[in-house]
């Protein structure tokens, strides 16, 4: 099941994004970024536990990240990750935001949910101000990907 976050999920979404993170997969997320950001948040629950997560964030009038995107590692493959991009997008589109871009080291996973590959640089300078607290910047070498919907 897919629904938004709730405050007594937040311990575990940072333990779920937090193997990701250590891996430098991700950017880690602390308890109070979480708190913070609650909204942005889905989950994907199965039998009482927390399989997956996914955020959507606002940045901009017509802009939107695909950020914290992480699924247990026995869960992969099942199509959680998928179903929880969906649900981000149907988000984004109710929320009448056009286009909506993630920020990844696995851009073909993307590609397979109608994403298409841009240029980083394109993209407007302030989306950049988490990566400001990233250890690879400004040598990131995630790619850009953005799908626009309608």
């Amino acid at each position: 099941m897919i629904r938004k976050a709730f405050v007594t999920d937040v311990p575990a979404l940072q333990a779920l994004i937090a193997p990701y993170a250590e891996k430098g997969e991700m950017l880690p997320r602390s308890l109070h970024d979480i708190y913070d950001n609650l909204r942005d948040f889905f989950v994907f629950e199965e039998a009482g536990k927390i399989a997956g997560v996914c955020a959507l964030h606002v940045t901009w009038e017509n802009l939107a990240e695909i950020r914290s995107l992480a699924v247990r590692a026995a869960k992969t493959g099942h199509g959680i990750g998928g179903r929880l991009i969906a649900a981000c997008l149907d988000e984004a589109r109710a929320l009448k935001v056009r286009q909506i871009f993630a920020l990844t080291y696995i851009p073909e996973y993307f590609e397979r949910q109608g994403f298409r590959r841009i240029d980083k640089a394109t993209l407007p300078h302030k989306i950049w101000h988490d990566c400001l607290n990233c250890v690879k910047f400004p040598n990131c070498d995630e790619q850009a990907v953005i799908i626009e919907i309608g």
